[in-house]
């Protein structure tokens, strides 16, 4: 379940760090396989490097892209209060055996949440490395036996105009989709965060249920999913549908594809106490630094044409 912590229990981050430190020899060693994925995807999880600073609880809360609530970074701080997410509920449909409306509760009680720090790199050109909790998607969907008719698992964010401003306007086609091929979905890296820096995910950051999938662009970590379906061809999703030519489906972070209105060789960390506007660039990573892991799902596609 979500933790739920009285705000007289909530570790400081300048205590979270120490607690880190001091756990950096446990943290080096690799994570062990997660139970319940196919066997060419057991390789360990790859710890993100102690040399790489965590971004503040400040900046990761409070520098956001989530149009639901405008589209200044921001908006959702000042917007996403609005937001219920109690009760909460998920509709599995598709190419599954089990399929139906789940509480959200049912859906995340057998999962116990873990830390997985990420890097996460937005397409604009910044990046964070964020201390998230949650599991591994492919646990909870393995739960519902797609068939072998489900090639891509597609996604959908509540599309709410009384909660949330941003769907007044016509900024995007609501509500947000997102979409993954079902071997990306089952990767031992994928997601499903309930939480970050030891605490339930504020509303901003996609509360009460987002994904991380952290070889890919922010945007397609899509956030406050209300629907899950298994199904037979790529699926829309929302970035593509509105510029095709900057947004391709699989928008795997790659540094040799030039975005059509800037580069995508560096980023610009906001960690530590760097500033947003300042910090000194570094070089963006294939696949985010994930390569190792995740560069064999594209063996023999064009990178370029399928960007």
């Amino acid at each position: 379940m979500p933790i739920r912590i009285r705000p007289s229990e909530i570790t400081s981050e300048s205590v979270y760090l120490r607690r880190r430190q001091l756990m950096g020899a446990a943290l080096a060693a690799p994570l062990l396989a997660l139970p319940g994925c196919s066997d060419a995807h057991q390789e360990a999880v790859p710890p993100t490097p102690q040399a790489e600073a965590l971004t503040s609880w400040a900046d990761v809360t409070n520098y956001n892209n989530f149009y639901e609530f405008g589209t200044a970074k921001t908006d959702p701080a000042k917007h996403a209060h609005t937001l219920v997410t109690r009760p909460w509920g998920v509709t599995i449909a598709g190419e599954a055996e089990v399929t139906g409306h789940f509480e959200l509760d049912d859906l995340i009680q057998p999962h116990q949440a873990q830390e997985r720090i990420y890097r996460l790199r937005c397409v604009e050109g910044w990046s964070m490395v964020i201390p998230w909790l949650g599991f591994p998607l492919a646990d909870l969907l393995k739960r519902f036996r797609p068939t072998s008719r489900a090639r891509f698992v597609a996604f959908e964010t509540l599309a709410d105009p009384r909660q949330m401003p941003g769907v007044r306007q016509r900024i995007l086609q609501w509500p947000y989709r997102e979409g993954l091929r079902i071997d990306e979905a089952m990767h031992p890296l994928t997601l499903l965060a309930t939480g970050l820096y030891g605490r339930e995910l504020p509303n901003q950051n996609g509360a009460p249920l987002r994904l991380v999938v952290p070889w890919k662009y922010g945007f397609k970590s899509i956030k406050s999913i209300v629907k899950i379906s298994f199904v037979e061809q790529m699926p829309p999703t929302s970035w593509n549908l509105s510029q095709p030519n900057e947004y391709g489906f699989y928008s795997n972070v790659n540094p040799a594809v030039r975005h059509p209105r800037w580069s995508q060789k560096t980023e610009r960390r906001i960690a530590g106490s760097g500033s947003k506007l300042f910090a000194e660039r570094i070089p963006t990573l294939p696949f985010n630094g994930y390569a190792d892991e995740v560069a064999s799902l594209y063996a023999g596609m064009d990178l370029r044409l399928w960007f």
